[in-house]
């Protein structure tokens, strides 16, 4: 069965808006890394959208926004080429190497991941807090940034229940930034 991974850039008090990190050429280059581990990724509708206006058309083209550094093409080419799977009920189609998951998220995500390979992605906050709570991410990466928001959501709000982690790893990206993995204790 392949596991089922989730990462996150969090700041010191929890906020986890993708605006209030702190983007660096070490950081993309693990995201890619991560990503590049995962024979797919999925995405709720929120972040499929997001991920795809930011990163879809750089790594064709070769043409980046301004807000775009040189280092940051490496991972836009990653997550371009990456399988997707979308969970959302209101979309009609997707594409950008995607498709669509409906009906039951526990089934559907569990028939994924009992398929063979070295492991699924699932990208955003509001899906990893859903598949938190039907019991099926093996793996937690908090990637924690040196800044205090002071604003915004935070990871896992109104969890239903608490789950206990075991740290299995833990990684510094320079800049202060750490990465702490865990797995759930079983």
């Amino acid at each position: 069965m392949r596991p089922l991974r989730h990462s996150i850039n969090v700041t010191l008090d929890g906020c986890c808006d993708h605006r209030a990190g702190i983007p660096d050429e070490a950081l993309h280059r693990h995201a890619a890394e991560n990503l590049a581990r995962a024979d797919a990724l999925l995405f709720g509708r929120v972040t499929y959208e997001m991920m795809e206006s930011a990163w879809r058309e750089p790594a064709r083209t070769g043409v980046r926004p301004e807000w775009m550094d040189t280092w940051m093409l490496p991972f836009a080419r990653t997550i371009d080429a990456a399988k997707k799977y979308v969970v959302s009920n209101t979309l009609k189609r997707v594409d950008w190497n995607a498709e669509l998951l409906r009906g039951d998220l526990s089934s559907a995500v569990q028939q994924l991941k009992e398929q063979p390979g070295e492991g699924l992605f699932v990208c955003g906050s509001k899906l990893a807090q859903a598949l938190t709570e039907l019991g099926l991410i093996d793996e937690y990466e908090v990637i924690v940034h040196p800044r205090i928001a002071g604003h915004g959501p935070t990871l896992f709000a109104g969890l239903s229940k608490h789950v206990e982690l075991k740290l299995v790893s833990r990684q510094e990206l320079g800049a202060g930034k750490v990465a702490l993995r865990y797995e759930p204790k079983r």
